[in-house]
């Protein structure tokens, strides 16, 4: 279709104007952190940027020009606005006219976006907020950037990261643990979004699988996150822990450097299930562990024990595969290259194993010499079954051999799914059904030494607004790094002035407002101080924290 010069005409009046501040609005909740950009995938959830594309809305769309933030044109609902990529710009095309154009964002104020073709759970894929299609750097391609807030975006996230019969309580700890996630990503692998929709970060559908349950579970967190120390936490987690969970630095390499193991993150290390349960670091402890179904919070998942089964020369066909793929990422000594013979199997061994058994470090024997995999992502990609990788590196091995003594056999006992490290999904499930712990329990469970609370703001030259819900009526202001005598409050709508004293050899001061404050959805809004001082606040939740106890019956299981 050949690109006309001809401009289109932009909408004027009042409607331009509507219309014009819909999208400034977009970026003002943006600049708050009230908007997370999101990387829309295709149906595999693998490829984010695309060539072409064709988006619609289920009601009156406005399409913009990102630099400007002004409306180019609207288009009726249903209508095909179809975008392809060009060296310099955007070609979109519209009822048979194209136009070269920049960055654009398309809003449906009234109703929802979609694209032609993309399908989640089966389902024509649907999105609150705006879309901003936006070309990479290297102008090769454009992305779809989902723009949305992130109360919209859980209540597309938590449904599809955690089966809805877990209970209200788990999937309230699912989308606690959500909204840390998305405001505080492990990588950030383009500038372009903060996340993706699939399991590289985590899993968002969009509205068209939005579930009433999980709805409510998003709702009554609104505003909590977790926190250490006043600071947001990496809030990982996985399917499976099976029955124990892994410190994140014997899981994970440095984001940045690569180095592994990586620096240790303190709310984010090895906690069991049970107080009983002895540290699995060595070989016998994860041998019993791994080779019985030790009653635990997980047991009732699929994945809380696996067996996986290689011949010798079946082992040796997958290994000369996959050692020469994983040697790209550095974690295997000596590398492998496509099409080296590494010999006959002798055996594998655990040489390092973190507290919940996890292996770091694997050697596989050969005729021809010894093979050093580190890090458990690694680990499991190399040790694939029928093409597909192991669930979790937290896995003990049986070596049978034949009267010649060559390997006719290796066994894999394992448990868990997933890298293990935080909150354990079908854990948080048992917790919540099972044991009828409320989501604040669970959550403290594992991360250790956490707090619940809203988002630290640092309040000076303007008033900072937060909302957020209280399970039970109780929370008390956290004040830091200021000097000023008092702060001045408007909680639920009332005025309030609080005296700060802070005790001696503290940094901070706490004022408990639990009776200013509701059971549920409460505002309160830190006005800036004078004399051009400033402070640092949050509200953190004050909860009972129960000792986690099995019922006599679960104990039998």
């Amino acid at each position: 279709m050949k690109v006309e010069n001809k401009k289109w005409k932009i909408i004027l009046g009042a409607i331009f104007l509507v219309l014009a501040l819909t999208v400034n609005n977009v970026y003002a909740l943006s600049s708050n952190n009230n908007v997370v950009r999101v990387g829309i995938t295709d149906n595999k959830f693998q490829n984010v940027q695309k060539q072409e594309t064709v988006i619609y809305g289920t009601a009156e769309c406005e399409i913009c020009d990102k630099a400007s933030k002004t409306v180019i044109t609207k288009v009726t609902p249903d209508t095909d606005i179809i975008v392809k990529n060009n060296p310099k710009g955007l070609v979109v095309e519209i009822n048979h006219r194209a136009k070269l154009l920049q960055d654009i964002v398309v809003i449906c104020p009234q109703g929802l976006l979609g694209v032609r073709g993309l399908l989640r759970k089966g389902e024509p894929a649907l999105y609150h907020g705006a879309f901003e299609v936006v070309q990479s750097q290297s102008k090769e391609g454009f992305f779809i950037v989902n723009l949305v807030e992130i109360q919209e975006y859980l209540k597309g996230v938590v449904p599809n990261e955690m089966p809805v019969k877990f209970g209200l309580e788990a999937l309230k700890a699912q989308a606690v643990a959500a909204r840390n996630y998305v405001l505080t990503p492990r990588t950030q692998a383009y500038k372009e979004f903060n996340v993706v929709d699939s399991v590289a970060s985590q899993v968002y559908f969009g509205a068209n699988t939005e579930d009433e349950l999980a709805t409510r579970a998003v709702m009554e967190t609104d505003g909590i996150v977790a926190l250490y120390k006043n600071e947001l936490i990496l809030a990982l987690y996985s399917s499976t822990a099976g029955g124990y969970t892994e410190s994140y630095s014997n899981a994970f390499s440095d984001a940045n450097t690569k180095v592994f193991p990586a620096p240790t993150k303190p709310y984010l290390t090895a906690v069991p299930d049970k107080s009983d349960f002895k540290p699995l670091d060595e070989e016998d402890n994860a041998k019993a562990f791994y080779e019985s179904r030790v009653p635990s919070f997980d047991i009732e998942s699929p994945y809380y024990r696996w067996t996986k089964e290689w011949g010798g020369t079946e082992l040796k066909n997958v290994l000369e595969k996959t050692l020469p793929a994983q040697s790209k990422t550095g974690f295997i000594r000596p590398a492998v290259h496509q099409g080296e013979d590494i010999g006959k199997i002798k055996g594998l061994v655990a040489m390092k194993r973190g507290n919940s058994g996890k292996i770091m470090e694997l050697e596989i024997q050969t005729t021809k010499g010894y093979y050093i995999v580190s890090k458990e992502l690694v680990i499991r990609r190399v040790l694939q079954k029928n093409g597909v990788s192991l669930p979790s590196a937290n896995v003990v091995f049986e070596t049978q051999l034949d009267k010649y003594g060559n390997v006719e056999k290796i066994t894999a006992y394992g448990g868990g799914f997933g890298h293990g490290v935080g909150m354990s999904q079908f854990g948080a499930g048992y917790m919540a059904t099972k044991l009828r712990q409320p989501y604040y329990n669970i959550l403290r469970h594992y991360y250790t030494d956490i707090n619940l609370g809203t988002v630290p703001v640092t309040v000076s030259g303007e008033d900072v607004k937060q909302t957020f819900w209280a399970p039970i009526g109780r929370a008390q202001i956290v004040i830091t790094n200021t000097t000023a005598p008092k702060i001045a409050v408007m909680i639920n709508g009332r005025e309030h002035e609080f005296p700060i004293v802070k005790p001696v050899f503290h940094r901070e001061h706490k004022v408990d407002i639990s009776r200013y404050i509701d059971d549920g959805f409460n505002t309160v809004t830190f006005h800036a101080p004078s004399l051009g001082r400033s402070f640092s606040a949050y509200i953190e939740l004050v909860e009972k924290y129960n000792k986690i106890q099995h019922h006599e019956d679960e104990k039998e299981e």
